[in-house]
């Protein structure tokens, strides 16, 4: 089920509750616009559109880590297949991997992004609630890490550039799946991402939880959506551990310590890039997130193809190798 697209001012947009300022003058906006003579007050909505628009930035530039974790879990922000929708074409949907079964919490497909023949690979959480439940809410079996490999190792062997899609709270953590082997199907994508001979380049769109974001996301190029977050842990999980309960204390506590923001990715040097968002997060403009992505992804890809693959490899292996490394100065 793809995303419905909807303009700011639908009513059907979920609202989270740090938005009630913004929802109150759109309240008034409404109700001076369903008078019969509207017409007469177009001054005065232009100026409440204004102050609307000017607190909607105002509010999304100063978003606590906490309250960015949950525009980025919005249950209407576009998913995977909504952005296959809105800038691929010539999709062409592959399953299985070829061991136990198909897991549609990931997504694999050819396609074409802009001029670029490319793999598609990316989590999907589901719309509506059954799916939601069939796809574990993005959490993903060994399955479903053995199909993204098995893909891009097609796509290597046809020198396509591999694009990912993290939006995960992590993998699935259920019995059967540990069964199966999911920590070993994880690590296995690592290794074998890691060598791949062509260009793969990696979005956190929205959750990039743990290793469940990591079996999908060894790239040469890693970016964030402004509104997502990429963390070893989510901050329940965090403010279990640590505090022994998850509540709304704890979980600001643990999201401010968790340097989770796309922000603090980049600082870190955890990422390389980040795709700025509408005001107001990617559902409410969706399509315009959806250009802005398209065209990180493009550049980002024409910039490795000019890359000899031997050398592509080696300077993704000392980039992920590099990461976390102390620097002495002098002094």
């Amino acid at each position: 089920m793809l995303l419905e697209l909807a303009p700011m001012s639908t009513p059907g947009l979920v609202s989270l509750d740090f938005e009630e300022p913004i929802n109150e003058i759109q309240r008034q906006i409404d109700l001076i616009e369903q008078k019969p003579d509207a017409k007469t007050f177009a001054d005065e909505i232009a100026t409440l559109r204004q102050a609307r628009d000017s607190l909607l930035a105002k509010t999304y530039a100063n978003l606590s880590p906490w309250q960015t974790v949950r525009v980025a879990r919005h249950p209407q922000r576009p998913q995977t297949l909504d952005y296959v929708r809105m800038i691929c074409r010539d999709w062409c949907e592959l399953h299985g991997d070829r061991n136990f079964g198909d897991d549609p919490s990931i997504v694999t497909g050819f396609a074409r992004i802009g001029s670029l023949k490319c793999l598609v690979v990316g989590h999907h959480k589901g719309r509506s609630t059954e799916e939601r439940i069939k796809c574990r809410f993005g959490c993903a079996n060994p399955e479903g890490y053995r199909k993204a490999l098995l893909k891009m190792q097609l796509a290597a062997k046809f020198k396509l550039p591999i694009v990912t899609l993290i939006d995960t709270p992590g993998a699935y953590p259920g019995l059967e799946s540990e069964q199966r082997g999911q920590a070993e199907a994880i690590a296995m994508n690592l290794r074998e991402m890691s060598r791949l001979p062509t260009p793969i380049v990696c979005t956190i769109i929205g959750e990039g939880g743990s290793g469940g974001a990591l079996g999908i996301g060894v790239g040469d190029r890693v970016a964030m959506l402004q509104y997502s977050w990429y963390s070893v842990i989510s901050p329940e999980g965090c403010a279990a551990i640590l505090w022994k309960k998850a509540n709304e204390q704890t979980n600001n506590a643990a999201a401010a310590s968790l340097a989770l923001t796309s922000e603090s990715n980049l600082q870190n040097g955890l990422v390389d890039a980040v795709i700025p968002e509408p005001h107001g997060g990617a559902h409410r403009d969706p399509q315009a997130t959806a250009e802005r992505l398209q065209g990180w992804i493009v550049d980002s890809v024409r910039e490795l193809q000019r890359i000899a693959p031997e050398t592509l490899v080696r300077l993704r292996f000392d980039r992920f190798r590099s990461i976390g490394s102390i620097r002495h100065t002098a002094g």
